[in-house]
């Protein structure tokens, strides 16, 4: 049944397991994904933007509160930062006070899913299903608002059939171009370490992941952020990529549309 399932997708991405992965080639310029851009946008799925202009998109994944949330909201109010949290079931069920306070904010809250599995092991569509709706009916009766459509696969484990139904269901799939090893709680990287990874490989249109449970991001966000617009760097919301993502898409078909009668 398995492999019924999985034969019917092309290969551009391993149809049984992949895990994300980026190369990064030229520091201040966008990685290679371990999947295309134009690939993922098939499936409306983004690691990066398409852009020449000094943006970036910053994003949290949060499976538990650690203390560090609070101070993290501070400092994106300071600097004016709308960013996009993606939080499991066990988050919505023990910080409904963040949560709103997010929401407050003008931050967007999204889909890491319920359980936070091994998602690109879930091959049929009603688990798959159950994982993200599940959310989605917590959100709710926490919020008494619908959940913003995006979703990040759990450690950034998917399959092109995961893709697919993401999208069937109205999701747009948000992996990321630049994150660093900062989620094991015992193992914090130092502000250097940080910064040596951070700074450097920032980069027109990136999807910036960081993790709320780190003490690390909580200490250094003020000065990152700072850093980033001394180098030049505004912030948009996922909202403003998809935006202009779809304006991209309609001016090119127009375009295309009217050189055919040229």
């Amino acid at each position: 049944m398995v492999n019924e399932t999985i034969n019917r997708f092309s290969v551009s991405v391993s149809a049984e397991i992949s895990n994300w992965g980026l190369k990064f080639n030229t520091e201040g310029k966008a990685p290679v994904g371990n999947a295309t851009y134009d690939y993922l946008k098939k499936y409306n799925a983004y690691y990066v933007d398409k852009t020449d202009e000094k943006i970036a998109y910053l994003t949290f994944d949060a499976g538990y509160e650690n203390g560090y949330t609070a101070n993290i909201l501070d400092t994106l109010k300071k600097h004016d930062v709308k960013a996009a949290f993606f939080l499991v079931g066990h988050y919505l069920e023990e910080e409904p006070g963040l949560v709103k306070r997010m929401i407050n904010e003008g931050h967007i809250v999204a889909n890491h899913t319920y359980n936070h599995p091994d998602m690109s092991k879930v091959f049929d569509e009603e688990s798959f299903k159950k994982e993200l709706t599940s959310l989605e009916a917590m959100f709710k009766e926490i919020t008494g608002q619908e959940i913003s459509k995006y979703y990040r696969p759990p450690q950034g484990r998917f399959s092109e059939n995961n893709l697919e139904m993401a999208n069937e269901l109205g999701y747009k799939t948000i992996f990321w171009s630049l994150a660093y090893a900062d989620w094991c709680k015992d193992k914090q990287p130092t502000k250097e370490q940080a910064f040596e990874k951070l700074i450097p490989r920032i980069h027109p249109g990136a999807i910036v992941l960081l993790h709320s449970t780190s003490k690390t991001n909580s200490e250094i966000l003020d000065e990152l952020l700072t850093k980033y617009k001394e180098l030049g760097y505004s912030f948009n919301t996922l909202d403003e990529l998809v935006d202009e993502e779809s304006k991209n898409s309609k001016a090119n078909f127009f375009s295309n549309f009217y050189n055919f009668f040229d």
